[in-house]
Parts: C-alpha cells; structure tokens; sequence
C-alpha cells in the first residue's frame, strides 16, 4: 500500500476553462485539490471572487493551491517590474489566508544571459551580490506577510539549477516560509541533476508535481513513461507531501488517475 499520506490534485487545464467545471472533474476522479494557475486571465487577482471559490470548495468537496505566474522574477534589475511581482505575491498571500490556501508554488527564474563565443553568461551570476540581496529582501518580505499562518511558498525545479540558484534558495530555506517543490517530470528530462540538491533538502520538501516523461518529453500520463512513479510517491508519503498529477489534458490526467486508483 502506498498511498497513506498523499494527497492527490490537479493542474488547471486549457480544457477546463472555468472553476467550476475544473472541480467538477477534480471531484469525478477523487481528486483532493486543484492547482489554480495564476497564468490564467482567470486567475488573475482582480478576477477571484473569494465567496465564490469558497462555495465551489464547499460543493465538491476539495480545496486550492496556488501556482504563482511563472514570470513572476522578483529578483529583476528594474525595480518597477520587481515591485509589481512582489505586489502580486503578497496580494496572492493576502487572497490565500482568505481560502485557508497551504501551497505557493514558485519557479525561480535564471534571468537574462549574455551568449559569449565560448559560454553562457547569467546576468544574476555575474551580479550575484545584488541578486541575492534581492532574494534576501523577498524572503524577509514573505516572512513578514506570511507570519505564523500554515503556509509555504514552495520553490519549484524546471530545467536545472545554475549555482546562483542554489545560492539562493539556501537563503529562502533559512525561512520557515519556503519549502520544496520537487517535479520529478522536469528533473527525469534533464537527467537527474536537480535530485541530489532536493534530496539534500529533503526536510524541506512540501510539494511534489507527479507526471512521467520519456527521453526529453514531460508531462505524460502516469505509467506511460520510463519513471519509476512508485518511489516519488513513497517519498512524498515519508515527507508527508501533496502530489499533482500534472499532465496537461484531461485524458492524461483521467490516465494518471488511474493509475494512483490501480497501484495503491
């Protein structure tokens, strides 16, 4: 038996372009909770009627977590752009207290580079005393507006981390406020190279994206790939963490679905 702790969500999809009908099909597949997608027009803050997603929790019996926009570079050199996206962050904080909302998760952006004839040259690397005076800067920011509520703004892997990325999310690990998104999609398509530095951390580790992947390609369905799914979920069952099946179409996620159903 593998699935004791788990609990299972679900992206928001293209397919599902309302609430309503995202938890619908959350709830038809004994789903737990639905990832809201703040890239979505939406889910942008000035289109949330916080009554009405409480009632849509209420009605099919899930909840939220929040994937914050995946522009969202809170570390920009201008400071107009990095203070719109710290604006939306502590919005999004203010909203999730509201819906008693447990999860941010958070991609931390590598930024600009520079292509050199011989290397790849990363703005935030080459200025890393101003970029990580800007990761500090946030993080004091999220303690402060987060204080002592049950929340975690949980930073996620993507397509693996340069060393100034490490860097930093060292510094945000020293807040109790952020923890761990390990996507295990992403860090099969890149050859393993973010899972040394996550298990490193593994105390910290929160959120878990849950899809399979073969060669270079992610987001597949559960079972339908080359990775062995059965031992990331025993991981997030020993680090107590959710896990979304996050495939981008409703037949992968039924799939996925089904297969958590048939090998628990």
């Amino acid at each position: 038996m593998i699935l004791d702790v788990v609990n299972f969500g679900m992206p928001t999809l293209i397919e599902t372009s309302t609430l309503p009908e995202c938890a619908k099909l959350c709830a038809e597949l004994g789903l737990d909770f639905i990832e809201l997608n703040m890239n979505m027009p939406q889910y942008q803050l000035d289109k949330i009627d916080v009554e009405h997603f409480k009632d849509i929790a209420d009605k099919y019996g899930i909840y939220y977590t929040i994937h914050l926009d995946e522009n969202l570079n809170i570390c920009d050199f201008n400071p107009y752009v990095a203070d719109a996206y710290k604006r939306t962050v502590t919005d999004t904080v203010d909203f999730a207290k509201k819906l008693n909302i447990k999860v941010l998760n958070m991609h931390l952006p590598k930024g600009v580079y520079f292509t050199l004839p011989n290397k790849k040259v990363y703005l935030f690397s080459e200025y890393i005393e101003r970029y990580l005076k800007s990761i500090i800067d946030f993080r004091d920011m999220c303690d402060q507006i987060i204080g002592n509520e049950d929340m975690k703004i949980c930073i996620e892997n993507c397509d693996g981390y340069e060393d100034f990325q490490k860097e930093a999310i060292e510094l945000l690990l020293e807040s109790k406020v952020f923890a761990l998104t390990f996507d295990v999609g992403h860090n099969y398509a890149i050859g393993g190279t973010d899972e040394e530095f996550i298990m490193k951390h593994k105390d910290r580790l929160h959120h878990i994206h849950l899809h399979d992947a073969k060669d270079s390609r992610n987001h597949l369905a559960l079972g339908t790939g080359e990775i062995d799914i059965k031992k990331y979920i025993n991981l997030a069952n020993k680090q107590k963490c959710r896990a979304i099946l996050e495939t981008k179409t409703i037949d992968g996620l039924r799939i996925s679905a089904e297969w958590v159903k048939n090998n628990a």
